[in-house]
């Protein structure tokens, strides 16, 4: 590595785009390692954040660009004389053409993260004839994200990037998968969308078949049903995760992260999200919602009880998962803080906040009121655990378990009360 920082420290920006650029035409250069140490030139002041992401980014797009058209203008032709060598002939091609039509433009942006798919997506979309528009679409905006990401942490992480750069590139590879995963299960559902909601909705509404019609309920149901299916994955890979005592170096790299972006300055904001996840912020916020149904409910003794229930069932819960999964917490300022997993604030800032809204919007039709406020919900979340970690008053994991077993109570619960809520309509009905 001695060669590549001294490479760095005499051309700079120029062996930034160089070593990309080679990268993506698949040649064999450490161009992960030589972001991330860009990132920690910057970190030293020796290089700009901004030029060396817009010189990495240069060199990436320039690569994949070259290698699109060197695979448009001589792919076939390779593949007719020499592909039979490596059992690739036309009827191959064929097949890998229909592939990348359909999942081509996904992988682009997110085979970056996988080592050795980068090096040839661009050969591989050149040789099936993707269109260019589409292929740089997807190709440019990952690269962008990419060596931003990449740079970013290298600046971030700083003198302590070489001894987690192994640990981040585990994630950033697994990130990869998943979102390859995802883009797969994304591209299925919407060309087997009626199918599929058709089957979630028989094993939602198996007890009330007899309704004719949900109408926007069906969709309200099924995405409760998508989000519980989803917390309940990330609840058992935790589970499993804890009881194999994992989590420490993901602790180790996410605390750092946190206090080393959210510096001194950011004090005073920090004790402030830290006082919104206490009673300050949940009392006014029950108490609102409470009378919001009273006004605007149409179910208002059901809708009562369920605030009612969710919140203290989310205390009861909170208390419960402690006594199971009893965890030594961080230490700080001579402290020792003991049982904190799951935090008690994501946990409870999840619950009141995440059902509070469900129900405020649930009779409320505005639509830019549907976007902003579950965004203020995620972002006042996030910050009040994020507020606990910069306190060292809660390991990382701790706070993400706070978030996904609060998810999982939420969604269950939206799902419980959307289909009491039809039965009391039918029964009304029927009377």
């Amino acid at each position: 590595m001695g060669n590549l920082t001294a490479w760095l420290e005499h051309y700079g920006y120029g062996i930034i785009f160089l070593s990309l650029f080679l990268e993506m035409l698949a040649l064999p250069l450490p161009g992960e390692m030589m972001m991330s140490y860009a990132g920690l030139f910057v970190y030293e002041g020796k290089l700009s954040w901004l030029l060396s992401i817009v010189s990495a980014s240069a060199g990436v797009t320039g690569g994949v660009t070259l290698s699109y058209w060197i695979g448009y203008r001589l792919g076939k032709p390779f593949v007719a004389k020499y592909g039979h060598r490596v059992h690739l002939g036309e009827a191959q091609l064929a097949r890998l053409t229909v592939w990348f039509e359909k999942y081509g433009d996904k992988l682009l942006f997110i085979a970056y993260f996988i080592p050795g798919v980068r090096h040839i997506t661009g050969y591989f979309c050149g040789v099936t004839r993707m269109p260019f528009r589409r292929y740089a679409l997807y190709a440019y905006s990952g690269a962008i994200f990419w060596v931003g990401l990449f740079i970013s942490l290298g600046k971030v992480l700083g003198p302590k990037w070489e001894t987690y750069h192994t640990t981040v590139n585990h994630y950033m590879i697994l990130f990869g998968i998943a979102s390859g995963l995802l883009a797969v299960a994304l591209y299925l559902y919407r060309k087997y969308k009626s199918t599929v909601q058709a089957a979630l909705m028989h094993v939602l509404t198996r007890g009330v078949s007899h309704f004719h019609s949900y109408g926007k309920v069906r969709f309200l149901l099924l995405g409760a049903f998508l989000l519980l299916i989803l917390f309940v994955s990330l609840m058992l890979g935790m589970i499993q995760d804890f009881l194999g005592h994992e989590f420490s170096q993901f602790d180790e790299i996410t605390s750092y992260v946190v206090l080393t972006a959210f510096g001194s300055q950011w004090h005073d904001q920090m004790e402030l999200f830290a006082k919104l996840g206490t009673i300050t912020l949940y009392g006014p916020l029950i108490t609102l919602t409470a009378v919001w149904i009273l006004f605007k409910g149409r179910n208002r003794g059901l809708e009562l009880v369920f605030l009612l229930w969710v919140v203290v069932g989310g205390e009861v819960l909170d208390e419960g998962l402690k006594m199971i999964f009893h965890r030594i917490g961080p230490v700080a300022e001579g402290v020792t803080f003991i049982n904190t997993s799951p935090s008690k604030e994501t946990l409870t800032s999840i619950v009141v906040c995440g059902f509070s809204a469900f129900l405020l919007l649930r009779h409320y039709r505005s639509y830019a009121a549907h976007l902003l406020l579950p965004a203020v919900v995620i972002a006042l979340c996030l910050m009040i655990g994020i507020s606990r970690i910069y306190f060292q008053v809660a390991f990382p994991s701790d706070v993400a378990a706070g978030y996904i077993f609060g998810g999982v109570w939420v969604s269950m619960n939206v799902i419980l009360l959307e289909v009491l809520r039809k039965l009391e309509q039918h029964n009304a009905r029927s009377a």
